[in-house]
């Protein structure tokens, strides 16, 4: 049963590519390099964490909301890094002070005897690699995402490890990524040592709506497909109830091409567009947002013409 469900699901998405004239789908939420689109604050973000790794510091720092594009940016990075530069990647910092550094040393490739080796032991080897490294005219890139879960003394420990240095700079840098709570994260008392050897540091926003346009269209290119699959009413309403995060981008527009094949349609609009809506994020909180925008709009009309009737008085007066 469950091969014939597969097989069904699999039928209607080549279907529904082939109607599009689309040769890869331009909206699947997995992470694919070749649909990777740099907006102009990704972009930036890019040139902060490069300058940071440039200067003489140890950490630098990117933050963001879920989905508004951080791993796209270290991925991006990444791609940028030379020979010249080692770079050890840690996804899951949900670990210990032993069990981050017994990871950094499987990523850097250093061999150790056994899993029961201490802090120290680790430590030195870790030491011993960096140096080894600026010997040999490599520079040494330690890379966490999700770095709002690091532990205190997970951190502490990792502000220990750039304590080696030359006489111009680290021998090991760090680049943080996560989510707003790793600010909250810095602030702590503890933690101020670390936060003052932060070099570089980008708070990555969702994109406005002339780049979310951009970022369909991106999209749609890559995989061959039609420029106008969307109109502009149903991109403004999906600039209006995604907030412009990129993740929630690819979730409606798939979502509302589907909806469009089943319904025969050459273009997705706005109710298209709407309905898709309804269906990932739930109608009660698009009307929530719908209304929270709407909300914005009065306040800043009253304001506006409040501030004019002050100024129509000052003239007459």
């Amino acid at each position: 049963m469950l091969p014939c469900r597969h097989y069904i699901k699999e039928l209607k998405r080549v279907l529904y590519l082939k109607f599009y004239g689309l040769t890869d789908n331009p909206f699947s939420i997995a992470p694919n390099p070749n649909f990777l689109f740099m907006s102009n604050r990704h972009q930036q973000a890019l040139a902060h964490l490069t300058y940071g790794l440039q200067e003489s510091g140890g950490f630098v720092m990117l933050t963001g909301e879920v989905g508004t594009g951080k791993t796209t940016v270290s991925r991006k990075l990444m791609q940028e890094l030379d020979e010249s530069t080692q770079a050890a990647v840690i996804l899951n910092p949900t670990l210990s002070a032993l069990e981050l550094l017994a990871t950094i040393c499987n990523e850097l490739k250093i061999e150790y005897q056994g899993n029961g080796q201490s802090l120290k032991v680790y430590t030195d080897l870790i030491l011993h690699k960096l140096a080894e490294n600026h010997q040999n005219g490599i520079n040494t890139v330690l890379i966490i995402d999700e770095a709002q879960h690091l532990l205190p003394e997970v951190l502490e420990q990792l502000r220990l490890l750039t304590n080696l240095e030359t006489n111009r700079e680290k021998l090991l840098k760090v680049v943080l990524i996560g989510q707003p709570e790793l600010q909250q994260l810095l602030r702590r008392n503890e933690l101020r040592q670390l936060a003052q050897r932060i070099t570089a540091r980008y708070h990555l926003l969702p994109l406005t709506q002339e780049e979310v346009n951009l970022y369909v269209e991106h999209r749609v290119a890559v995989a061959n497909g039609k420029q106008k699959l969307f109109n502009k009413a149903a991109l403004t309403h999906l600039f209006s109830i995604s907030g412009g995060i990129p993740r929630v981008l690819n979730l409606l527009c798939d979502r509302a091409l589907n909806l469009a094949y089943s319904l025969n349609r050459p273009y997705v609009d706005n109710r298209i567009m709407i309905s898709a809506s309804y269906q990932v994020l739930g109608k009660d909180i698009v009307l929530q947002r719908q209304q929270e925008k709407w909300k914005k709009r009065y306040i800043l009309a009253f304001i506006f013409a409040i501030g004019f009737g002050v100024l129509a008085g000052g003239l007459y007066a």
